[in-house]
């Protein structure tokens, strides 16, 4: 068995005994300040989770349901008034009847029989009576609530206009947001990407960096290539002197075909490139030569 709430429950007991005594003071600005923290809390993420669209749909919802509450109140006592003109009617034809009947006694010389019908007849008047005024006081609620009704009824759709226009500016204002924070790169979204973008450029300068840096190593001869292929700066001014001196050749060469030069001026051109001969090996001194240009 785990000892720490035990020893939490014995530390509780302790300190409310002590407070009972007068030791010690009682925690309740501490609570306090524990209870307001929490409804801080609670209250930032209920406002975080509210949709205003949703508590206004809600509200008016609300207000159908006592809308249809007091349409329903209005129907009751509408069918309660019905209900006494109905009685009223009858009493009113039994009312008649023994008026009819009285007379009839009285004709007929039955004096009692025509007392005994007016006095049913007198009580069937005062049932009317009650019945009537009963009949003013539900027609009096059924006016209060049908104008209750109707004034409940007009706020209920100017409420519904109300919300209808705050719904679509609050949607409004919430797309205009987004895009305005997405084409600013404040939103999370665009944020991801401007990071991500930010992240490829900062790559692909890194890698063109060092490949300039490995170009420039390898053509000052600081590393070495192991392919073998890789010339040194010596090597590579040879070959290009070399390139221009076979071009000045051919170029010569077709110079004296054009200008139909003899044979033997073609093969001092031509002997021209031998430059690795020696000099006893060259051509006589009256043999035209071309110096290079």
């Amino acid at each position: 068995m785990d000892a720490g709430p035990v020893l939490w429950v014995l530390s509780q007991s302790c300190e409310l005994e002590s407070v009972r005594r007068g030791r010690a003071k009682p925690m309740s600005g501490v609570m306090k300040r524990m209870g307001m923290i929490f409804r801080a809390k609670a209250n930032k993420a209920l406002d975080r989770a509210e949709d205003p669209r949703e508590t206004l749909d809600y509200s008016y919802q609300k207000q159908l349901e006592l809308l249809q509450k007091v349409r329903r109140g209005v129907a009751d006592v509408a069918t309660s008034r019905k209900r006494l003109e109905l009685q009223l009617n009858q009493l009113q034809q039994q009312s008649g009847k023994l008026e009819d009947q009285g007379r009839k006694a009285l004709a007929l010389g039955r004096e009692d029989l025509a007392r005994e019908a007016l006095s049913r007849r007198a009580a069937l008047q005062q049932q009317v009576t009650d019945l009537e005024t009963q009949h003013a006081t539900l027609q009096g609620e059924e006016e209060k609530l049908t104008l209750a009704a109707q004034r409940l009824q007009a706020k209920v759709d100017a409420f519904r206009t109300k919300k209808e226009t705050i719904k679509a500016t609050y949607t409004a204002a919430q797309a205009q947001t987004r895009i305005g924070e997405a084409f600013s790169g404040i939103s999370e979204e665009m944020g991801d990407v401007g990071l991500a973008i930010q992240r490829a450029e900062d790559k692909t300068q890194q890698l063109q960096a060092r490949a300039g840096a490995i170009d420039e190593l390898l053509a000052s001869g600081a590393l070495d290539d192991p392919s073998g292929m890789a010339k040194d700066d010596i090597q590579a001014e040879l070959d290009r002197l070399s390139g221009g001196t076979d071009v000045e050749l051919e170029l010569q060469r077709m110079k004296a075909e054009l200008a139909g030069g003899s044979s033997a001026e073609r093969q001092a051109i031509e002997g021209g490139a031998g430059q690795a001969q020696p000099e006893s090996q060259q051509q006589p001194q009256d043999t035209p030569r071309f110096d290079k240009q």
